[in-house]
């Protein structure tokens, strides 16, 4: 069979250009592509060998046809016609399981991957924090990554991130996996929080809350425990007795002065006092001490601060505020006020003479020489003269000296200024010009004399003498009552100086200075005006033509010769 060769290539270009037109866009390195054989018919021009039946001679041993024998054989030559050829190609295709994306033959999952990707037919790669066929279940608490298939590692509560496995801890906690608890002073979220809790109270590492040491109370812990109350929580109650102070943190009772004991219940012994009754008594006499300041409660007819003093002469008993009622110079006891009564008189007051009024002597039989109306009494024993009050002398026949009164003149005025002090009762009569019980407050203004009873008449601001209303006038002034200017001519304190001032100049009677005449000038008004002026303090200016200057008085032209009129 004989094929020409334009038949074969015209075949060859029909098969490259239906392989081209249905060649598959798939990438053939993408293992997931895969192929297999398919027929298919296409219709070509085919030139095939089409038979004939060819008669030629060849020699042969018939003689008849001229050694010549008729001889068949079929040729062959070369026609066209249409058929149906089947043909075979590759046909590429996206793998079982897998679908066609671009280029790419990618998996197919039935069950849509959720938080995840299809990495093989219906296989899903989960994100991290996702699990389940699908990816569509969060991870629980314990796990994390794809697939959930890694355990979390935190503690204490701490969140796990379902993604990285990072613990996020809670409040209160740190550490890569939340297993320590926030450092000391430190609290809350990511333990950023300072704790202000005070008094070495420790801070809850959560919440910040303080926790109070025994003895201390308050948000912050910055109060001690209310009164009454000590210990943790400030719960229990202070046992303290009498004012005992209890501490805050133990109890423990701190005794005020004049108790001791564990309640502060006892007193101090007797003879001790102060805190823990530490300290010893001085008291004497009998004193008792006060067991919290140790102060001495003197027994009666003793005084001062250790109770060393007896009464002073006169009194008795507590406090020594009792007074003697012993006469006739019996002696008072200091303890109970009994009196001791000197010889010659009896009774509980030493009230009762042994003699006669106006008799003395162990016998009663000398007349006593007093001067009876200035006497108390006459001593029975000796005769010696008690005086009355505002009387002296052997016999009481004297007066108290001056600045002195009372019983036996021993008492001292206190009259000053010149008063006059009452021999008997001390009383001050003032002088002129004062007033008061001592006589010691002057006379208010405007008024003098004796009481202060009169009242003054100076006139023109002068000073008014509070003794006897004299006057006495300022300058520029005189007379009784200072209403009379001084004289022309003087001036000053009682007119006493003589004015300075020339030329008819007046004179200031408070100061002396001059007020100077029309046309003068000066201290002591000695200058007459200047050329060009004339009249009081040289003050108007000429206003002449043709003259020799004005008059310093008058202001008159002096006018040149030649020449008349005002100006």
């Amino acid at each position: 069979m004989v094929i020409s060769l334009n038949s074969c290539l015209s075949f060859i270009c029909l098969l490259l250009c239906h392989w081209i037109g249905t060649a598959s866009p798939l990438n053939l390195e993408d293992p997931n592509v895969c192929s297999h054989w398919e027929s298919y018919s296409v219709t070509v021009q085919e030139s095939y060998p089409h038979p004939f039946d060819q008669i030629y001679y060849t020699s042969c041993t018939d003689i008849l046809n001229w050694f010549k024998c008729t001889r068949h054989r079929v040729s062959y030559r070369t026609a066209y016609r249409h058929g149906e050829k089947t043909m075979y190609r590759r046909k590429s295709q996206c793998c079982p399981g897998f679908y066609e994306s671009g280029e790419m033959c990618v998996p197919h999952c039935a069950d849509k991957c959720v938080h995840g990707r299809c990495i093989a037919p219906n296989t899903c790669q989960c994100e991290p924090g996702w699990g389940g066929t699908n990816c569509s279940s969060a991870c629980d608490g314990d796990h994390w990554g794809p697939h959930c298939t890694s355990r979390c590692q935190c503690k204490n509560g701490a969140l796990c991130n379902p993604i990285t496995g990072a613990c996020h801890c809670a409040a209160g906690f740190r550490g890569w996996r939340c297993e320590d608890r926030c450092e000391q002073g430190t609290y809350g979220n990511d333990c950023h929080q300072r704790c202000q809790c005070q008094n070495g109270a420790t801070c809850d590492h959560v919440t910040g809350e303080c926790r109070c040491p025994p003895g201390y109370t308050g948000a912050f812990c910055e109060d001690l425990c209310p009164p009454g109350k000590h210990g943790p929580q400030c719960e229990q109650r202070c046992p303290c007795q009498n004012g005992g102070v209890c501490h805050h943190v133990t109890g423990e009772c701190s005794c005020p002065s004049g108790w001791m004991g564990t309640v502060c219940g006892q007193p101090c012994p007797e003879g001790r006092f102060g805190k823990n009754c530490s300290q010893e008594c001085q008291c004497h006499n009998g004193g008792t001490c006060d067991a919290a300041t140790g102060q001495c409660h003197c027994s009666p007819g003793y005084t001062g601060e250790r109770c060393q003093d007896e009464c002073p002469v006169g009194t008795y008993g507590v406090l020594c505020a009792e007074t003697c009622q012993c006469v006739n110079g019996g002696k008072c006891y200091h303890v109970s006020g009994a009196c001791l009564c000197e010889a010659g008189f009896a009774g509980e007051r030493c009230e009762a003479r042994l003699c006669p009024e106006g008799l003395y002597g162990i016998k009663c039989d000398k007349r006593c020489p007093c001067h009876l109306e200035n006497t108390h009494s006459c001593h029975p024993m000796s005769g010696e003269c008690a005086c009355k009050p505002g009387w002296s002398g052997l016999y009481c026949n004297e007066t108290c000296s001056p600045g002195f009164y009372g019983e036996a003149c021993q008492q001292i005025c206190s009259c000053q200024n010149g008063a006059d002090c009452d021999s008997v009762t001390g009383k001050c009569t003032c002088a002129p010009g004062f007033k008061g019980i001592d006589c010691s407050t002057p006379c208010p203004l405007e008024t003098y004399g004796i009481n202060c009873s009169s009242r003054c008449g100076c006139k023109n601001d002068a000073v008014c003498s509070p003794v006897d209303g004299s006057c006495t006038c300022k300058a520029g002034w005189h007379g009784v009552d200072c209403s009379i200017r001084c004289p022309s001519g003087t001036w000053g304190f009682g007119c006493n100086l003589t004015c300075q001032c020339l030329n008819g100049g007046a004179c200031n009677t408070l100061d002396g200075t001059c007020t100077c005449a029309p046309g003068w000038r000066g201290e002591k008004c000695e200058l007459p005006c200047q050329d060009g002026t004339y009249g009081l303090n040289c003050a108007e200016r000429c206003d002449c033509s043709h003259a020799d200057g004005c008059h310093p008085t008058t202001g008159h032209c002096r006018c040149l010769p030649g020449w008349s009129g005002l100006f």
